[in-house]
């Protein structure tokens, strides 16, 4: 009996601790689901690596598989577009990211990570914010919205503001 109660509690301990969502230095982190915005939709990956307790750094990809077409005169301009598609610089995103992972700070359930941050990206300046929810070791959810702090262009291109306008990915986390 005793050995059934000790394995039991090694069973339950070990569990809790191995669904822990940060666990800060030398934690990685890699989510890939859905981006959904005005215009489009698509696919986003991230990868994020522990700094300290409470940070880390990463980079995060996007590309939009589905974007409306354009027809029309565009933002005031005097060329009329008809039928107009964005090409795959219009339709990629690449940034490096800093996250504040601060479940433990807020103290939520240690399954959660929540985790505001900021991003250097090919289109934009900007940040997010975001949750991870672990259901086992290595796999769980997640859900983020990004937005633009600053643009690098101003917005004369037809497809400036696919990637530079406010996001929302959902997905799957896993934890490797």
């Amino acid at each position: 009996m005793k050995k059934i109660i000790t394995l039991s509690f090694l069973v339950l301990f070990g569990t809790a601790h191995a669904q822990q969502a940060f666990k800060g230095k030398g934690d990685v982190k890699v989510n890939i689901g859905a981006n959904l915005q005005d215009g489009g939709s698509g696919i986003q990956s991230s990868v994020d690596f522990g700094l300290a307790e409470n940070f880390s750094y990463g980079f995060v990809v996007s590309y939009l598989l589905g974007v409306n077409e354009f027809s029309g005169f565009y933002n005031g301009g005097t060329t009329q577009y008809t039928n107009e598609k964005p090409d795959f610089k219009d339709r990629f995103d690449a940034k490096f990211r800093i996250n504040a992972n601060i479940g433990n700070v807020l103290k939520v359930d240690e399954k959660l990570d929540v985790y505001p941050g900021l991003s250097l990206g090919l289109k934009n300046f900007g940040g997010h914010l975001g949750g991870r929810y672990f259901f086992t070791e290595g796999f769980g959810v997640f859900t983020e919205i990004g937005f633009p702090i600053a643009k690098y262009s101003d917005d004369n291109e037809l497809f400036d503001d696919l990637n530079n306008q406010v996001t929302f990915s959902l997905g799957a986390s896993f934890n490797l």
